[in-house]
């Protein structure tokens, strides 16, 4: 322990720790064996060696702290006692004194990115060490010179506990009498560009509440799940054959509380799980509930891809939701955002002095549009931080799958850049070769999760999205159909009068229905600036909007696919989402938005007990056109089959507000017609225009079946007839 050492250690910049702190044994002056025991306490005015109960004085070797006590032999395990500046007097393990816990094999796996529950690994752990209970840090950090752990256990001291550099970067310590509840950050001092930064833990499984933004110890273990029958279930479930019906939520702005306080977890698992199970959908999908720094982002821009956000409660909070959820037959997706991160300097920005998660090249690092960093994806350390970070959230919080954001963004290396605003991978293409192969190894590892899925936010023409891995696809089991929702969604806000015009926008999508398996969404994206909700992108009246809102989501429950309605779609609110408040339940006392909201509820129902709307969503043979060509009329009419093909449902849509008497239509087989569903029911707030419960097919060919029945469609309207057998 020379002097030089002694100062680097006092003044903050050691970079090994343990080769001067804890025991070392030494050779005495006599020439003989011996041990000394050395200890930074620089908040104490003395300290002494305590050793099978018995207390021995230490040398105070250097006045800002450094204390040194001999020993004939090894003095472990031992404790340190001190008097602090203040007068009181403590007494407690040395954190030096205990061996490194992290095992060469993690370390190496790490190294080579197939750490797939780095989570275990890394981050802040309580465990237990030769006897002593404690939290085991551990942080990758390669190009740092010296990282130390700082919280209130040592007065956010920088100097205080100093890491041990373990092999491939990783830095670790096991400070003792530590648990669940402490507060902390790393303090990292980077060996280039004299940088150094406070951060949180890339993979702390809690943090403050912004703006704060310290991570907290906590145990994701200690929740005590109740959902083993849910999981079993789920692992039974082909959901590419099972209804899926989603409602997604932002949790902080879907009901508010008096005074506009957000709603917890908890408060959220009384109510809005009891009104998810009462409309009938079986599955949330949450916006990001990663950590992040901003509420305004919505989750997207995210700090914390280990922890929950605060804003709603505890880790074991959101457990809890997530597990009550699961007790009533709910399934949950997360929104997960793996394609940037933004520039906070805690985050992961310039981690250790370095571009460490993020590319260096502004050129490939740098989201133009939305200031943030892209990953690094070629880099195996950061493909195991997000690999682990999804399987994280898929086995430890039980959530059933993960909604993948801004998929396109990943894919293409000039994704909205300007020409010299990007470099060509080595092939000279645009595609990002190791984004897509971080994205198929992600899929190939949630895949081996029972029942999980992935559903990929993708909006271009790229090939295979949610094809297999081994069939040179990307492996997500669904990707939503942002050209169906176009198409819809500009058809729909056309006056019914120029919809004649525009009528290839509800049957292109037949074209290309089975070329993915696809999600139908009506996403937040579509109800905020200035885009209009879906009410009000609606033309006419205020009975016709509501009329063509019924319509427009009665199309939309035939159609192939799964479905997906943000919230507030289903009440008619007229206002955009609007994050920092709550939806405008107040107009459920209204005719209109009461009705509308009974017309969701009958759709998810009649999805659910009707196998041909769900059991073959992604094959021709779950679908035929009846009648596509009355442009004139701008009607539609087409059936939809499960998996046994004689279970069959006959759908006619009208478009227009004018109603069409004696409306002739093919069908396969003759026999009764049960209206089962029509939207212009006065239950559902329209005009009450039907066809009595039921039609009876007659013999005589048309459209190219050799039975008809005649109709009476409604305007603006969608009616479903299933034959009775």
């Amino acid at each position: 322990m020379t002097s030089e050492e002694v100062e680097a250690l006092v003044g903050g910049y050691h970079g090994d720790p343990f080769r001067i702190l804890g025991p070392h044994a030494v050779t005495n002056a006599d020439g003989s064996d011996g041990w000394e025991v050395r200890a930074f306490l620089p908040h104490a005015l003395t300290a002494e060696l305590v050793m099978n109960g018995e207390a021995r004085p230490m040398d105070r070797r250097h006045p800002h702290g450094v204390f040194v006590a001999a020993s004939d032999e090894d003095p472990r395990p031992y404790r340190l006692r001190f008097q602090r500046w203040d007068g009181a007097v403590l007494e407690q393990d040395d954190a030096y004194r205990f061996p490194p816990l992290l095992s060469d094999f993690d370390l190496h796996l790490h190294s080579e990115g197939t750490l797939y529950e780095a989570y275990d690994s890394l981050g802040a752990h309580v465990v237990e060490c030769e006897g002593a209970t404690g939290v085991r840090f551990a942080v990758w950090a390669p190009n740092a010179e010296l990282v130390s752990v700082v919280g209130e256990f040592n007065d956010w001291d920088t100097r205080r506990h100093p890491m041990r550099l373990r092999s491939a970067g990783v830095w670790e310590i096991f400070v003792p009498e530590l648990g669940a509840g402490v507060h902390y950050k790393y303090y990292v001092r980077s060996r280039f560009h004299g940088y150094q930064q406070m951060k949180a833990d890339p993979y702390g499984f809690a943090s403050e509440l912004p703006p704060k933004s310290a991570s907290i110890v906590c145990d994701p273990d200690a929740y005590e799940w109740s959902d083993q029958e849910w999981l079993e279930a789920r692992a039974r479930t082909d959901w590419l054959k099972a209804p899926m019906s989603i409602y997604e939520v932002h949790l902080g702005s879907w009901m508010r509380a008096p005074g506009n306080r957000m709603l917890t977890y908890r408060e959220l698992a009384d109510t809005l799980i009891e009104y998810v199970k009462r409309m009938g959908y079986t599955h949330i999908e949450l916006l990001p509930l990663l950590e992040h720094p901003f509420t305004g982002s919505w989750g997207y821009q995210v700090i914390g891809y280990y922890a929950p956000t605060a804003r709603y409660g505890s880790p074991h909070d959101l457990m809890y939701f997530v597990d009550r959820c699961h007790q009533n037959g709910i399934g949950v997706i997360m929104d997960w955002v793996p394609g940037h991160f933004p520039k906070d300097a805690h985050g992961l920005v310039y981690f250790d002095g370095t571009a460490l998660y993020e590319h260096e090249d502004p050129k490939r690092g740098e989201h133009r549009d939305w200031g943030t960093l892209i990953f690094n994806y070629g880099r195996n350390e950061v493909r195991t931080f997000l690999t682990a970070n999804a399987l994280f959230w898929l086995k430890k919080y039980h959530f059933d799958g993960l909604r993948v954001d801004a998929v396109a963004s990943m894919l293409y290396l000039d994704y909205s850049r300007e020409p010299g605003d990007w470099a060509p991978n080595k092939y000279g293409g645009r595609e990002n070769l190791e984004a897509i192969e971080f994205l198929k190894q992600f899929n190939i590892q949630a895949h081996q999760i029972p029942g999980a899925v992935t559903i990929a936010e993708e909006s271009t023409f790229f090939q295979g999205v949610s094809r297999p891995v081994y069939l040179n696809g990307l492996g997500f089991t669904m990707k939503w159909n942002m050209g169906w929702m176009h198409d819809m969604l500009q058809y729909f806000a056309k006056d019914p009068l120029y919809r004649k015009y525009l009528h290839q926008n509800i049957t292109f999508s037949m074209f290309y229905a089975f070329n993915e398996n696809f999600v139908l969404p009506i996403s937040h994206d579509e109800v905020v600036h200035l885009k209009r909700s879906l009410i009000g992108k609606m033309p006419g009246d205020e009975w016709q909007r509501f009329a063509n809102v019924r319509a427009f989501l009665g199309y939309m429950y035939g159609h192939p696919g799964k479905k997906l309605l943000f919230m507030g779609q289903e009440i008619g609110q007229y206002e955009e989402w609007n994050h920092d408040v709550g939806l405008r339940w107040d107009l459920l006392s209204y005719d209109y938005h009461r009705k509308l909201q009974a017309f969701a509820r009958e759709l998810n129902h009649l999805y659910r007990r009707e196998p041909a709307l769900y059991e073959v969503d992604f094959s021709f043979a779950g679908f035929q056109w009846v009648d596509f060509q009355d442009v004139e009329s701008s009607v539609i009419s087409f059936i939809r089959r499960a998996s046994d093909p004689e279970d069959f449902l006959f759908f006619a849509c009208n478009f227009t507000p004018a109603p069409r008497y004696q409306y002739r239509l093919g069908v396969p087989r003759d026999g009764l017609y049960d209206e089962v569903l029509n939207s212009d029911s006065e239950h559902f707030g329209g005009s009450n225009m039907g066809n009595y419960g039921a039609v009876m097919a007659a013999p005589g060919a048309s459209h190219g079946y050799p039975f008809s029945i005649t109709i009476t469609l409604p305007p603006l309207a969608v009616v479903v007839f299933k034959p009775r057998r």
